[in-house]
């Protein structure tokens, strides 16, 4: 059975925004260790050109795993195999300055294909999704040109209306980044970008279920609401995730939460534990993401 893992930053005492692929390898083995057959590595939104030396750190730690020149960690438990790295996960940098969470908004660049060409170029063939805020000038003629290179879109960190976030899968986006988290919340006058992401039932969403993000009667809604086959369950877990499995959050400063705190596993044996059904959570880490990395 293939656990996938689609967005995830990194895990213990490592992330994305390491500086050599040693780092990023161990990411994988702590992942693995957790149960994780298969991840896609986050980056973080930065300038184009640091985004780029992340890429291509990552991309490195990929030819390794390839070549099967990565090293046993003292952090891997058991005989577990490391997650395999199966791709990035770009989260920006198209996206909404009001919606950033936790993340720095003053990277965040309009919409713009010359800027993405420039941003993926070398990595077409390991980028696989991308987050762009569909309400932003020029988001819907990118989310198109990205889908017809066989790109995945996914619509996050967004303040869109139900409207917007409609117009940007007409436009070719697959799937909404964390529902309910750095976006429009939903109103009675206003479902916006979430009651859209509800009420959809093609569209996928990513649900992060650690005790965090979501409160237990908004993921009995989620679960109520929709089409359980486009639910996909991630941890977005960020340094020092899967440390305590989810007795304590992950705050900045200024105590927003900067991501997940538990693997896809973990949270998936939380969600049973809440009562939900078992074979319907193993689908979200299972079933649902493999299909949505294929565009079915």
């Amino acid at each position: 059975m293939r656990v996938i893992d689609i967005h995830t930053h990194g895990i213990g005492s490592y992330d994305t925004r390491a500086t050599s692929s040693d780092d990023i390898l161990r990411i994988s083995e702590v992942q693995g260790s957790r149960g994780v057959s298969e991840i896609l590595l986050a980056v973080y939104p930065s300038p184009v050109k640091t985004m780029r030396q992340k890429m291509e750190i990552i991309k490195k730690a990929m030819e390794r795993q390839a070549n099967k020149r990565g090293f046993e960690s003292e952090e891997q438990t058991g005989n577990a195999a490391p997650a395999k790295i199966i791709g990035l996960y770009l989260e920006g940098p198209f996206l909404n300055p009001s919606k950033c969470g936790s993340l720095d908004a003053g990277i965040f660049i309009e919409p713009s294909y010359d800027r993405f060409e420039e941003l993926i170029e070398g990595y077409q063939d390991i980028t696989k999704i991308v987050a762009v805020a569909p309400e932003m000038k020029g988001a819907a003629a990118l989310i198109k040109k990205i889908s017809d290179r066989g790109m995945i879109v996914t619509m996050g960190h967004s303040d869109a209306t139900f409207a917007e976030a409609e117009a940007g899968f007409q436009a070719g986006a697959l799937g909404i980044t964390h529902i309910f988290n750095a976006m429009r919340g939903f109103h009675h006058r206003e479902p916006g970008i979430a009651g859209f992401g509800l009420l959809n039932q093609d569209i996928y969403i990513e649900v992060i279920a650690d005790p965090y993000h979501l409160h237990p009667k908004t993921l009995e809604l989620i679960f109520r609401a929709k089409n359980p086959e486009r639910i996909i369950v991630v941890s977005d877990a960020v340094k020092g995730a899967g440390t305590s499995i989810g007795k304590q959050a992950i705050t900045d400063n200024a105590g927003r939460l900067e991501g997940g705190c538990m693997t896809v596993t973990e949270s998936s044996r939380r969600l049973v534990e809440m009562g939900f059904d078992h074979d319907i959570i193993t689908g979200c880490i299972t079933r649902n993401p493999e299909r949505y990395l294929t565009g079915r």
